[in-house]
């Protein structure tokens, strides 16, 4: 285990090494900040000075390697535009966003999870064939499209909840979020509905035909030749061999929330970390774009690294030794 544990940490520095250095170069590409940080009227001194200021007057590859030395000692550079540190930046809006995507995520599994089983139990049935017509609906309609939607149906059709922001926010315990205020959960309801609408229809169609893959396996028949009780089948037999292939599933849909919430982050005004990309692309801030892009990776990372050692806790069977991956 140990060994796993270290040879992941070693593909993640690699990982890291690699995506930098693609955004390093793409950002590089695209414009220079300096046209949008300065302005119009400025003359060329002033321009030259701020291209200095920003350290832009080096060539690529020494940019990249002054920045890599920094990334080494936890310095992910100065914010172009609000000249404090990236990383504190980034952090800053990462709680907004972790809350919003985890009650993203109990959402779909609150809903999915029940009816993803009721529709691979019951194939048949009228309502499963309802709940899997709904499904295809769910993944066809554009994020976007949906986000607005909420908006107007929940916001001002119905003036049920706000339309954006974060609302109240709360410190209990050392833990400061909008969960803890009526308020808070007034503001997150809509773009946690918004955000768990595809996830939930996954997860449906995934419960729903591994059920069925299950359900027709012989260690399932001879429980139910032993004569056991249907609950005990469904819950112990069926439900629980689902977990391994559910949790792979949850555990990367949780990153990739956490990585593409920017569009309904940007809709409803949420203040989280995608929000702050998108402000942050616009300028060109380049030290803030690469934080949060190394943080999305290392969040990625860990949380595969979590997915694996729970396989095996919940199916004994799978092993993370070394000396049995390389067999």
């Amino acid at each position: 285990m140990t060994l796993y544990i270290l040879r992941r940490l070693l593909q993640s520095i690699g990982v890291i090494f690699v995506v930098t250095a693609l955004v390093f170069v793409g950002i590089y590409v695209i414009g220079n900040p300096v046209d949008i940080l300065v302005s119009t009227e400025a003359d060329q001194d002033q321009f030259e000075r701020m291209v200095k200021i920003l350290g832009l007057d080096k060539p690529l590859w020494e940019q990249f390697l002054i920045y890599l030395s920094k990334l080494v000692q936890g310095d992910l550079g100065r914010s172009f535009a609000f000249s404090e540190p990236a990383l504190k930046l980034v952090l800053q809006r990462m709680p907004a966003t972790i809350e919003l995507v985890t009650v993203a995520m109990l959402m779909a599994l609150i809903v999915g999870i029940p009816l993803g089983m009721y529709a691979g139990l019951h194939p048949e049935r009228t309502a499963s064939k309802t709940i899997m017509g709904a499904s295809i609906v769910g993944v066809s309609i554009p994020n976007f499209w949906q986000g607005i939607m909420l908006i107007f149906v929940l916001a001002v059709s119905l003036a049920w909840l706000p339309s954006g922001g974060r609302g109240e926010i709360k410190t209990v315990m050392g833990i400061t979020t909008s969960l803890w205020t009526a308020d808070g959960w007034s503001h997150i309801i809509t773009p946690a509905i918004n955000l768990a609408l595809a996830q939930c229809t996954l997860i449906i169609r995934l419960i729903r035909a591994n059920v069925r893959e299950i359900a027709l396996l012989d260690y399932v028949k001879f429980a139910r030749a032993k004569g056991l009780r249907r609950k005990r089948i469904v819950y112990v037999h069926i439900f629980k061999n689902t977990l391994v292939i559910l949790i792979t599933v949850v555990g990367l849909q949780f990153g990739n929330l956490i990585a593409y919430s920017v569009v309904t982050e940007t809709i409803f005004s949420w203040p989280g970390m995608g929000k702050l990309i998108i402000d942050s692309v616009y300028i060109l801030d380049r030290p803030v774009i690469l934080a949060y892009l190394v943080i999305v990776v290392l969040l990625f990372i860990t949380i595969n690294l979590i997915v694996d050692l729970l396989y095996s806790v919940i199916d004994p069977r799978i092993r993370l030794d070394s000396d049995k991956h390389s067999s």
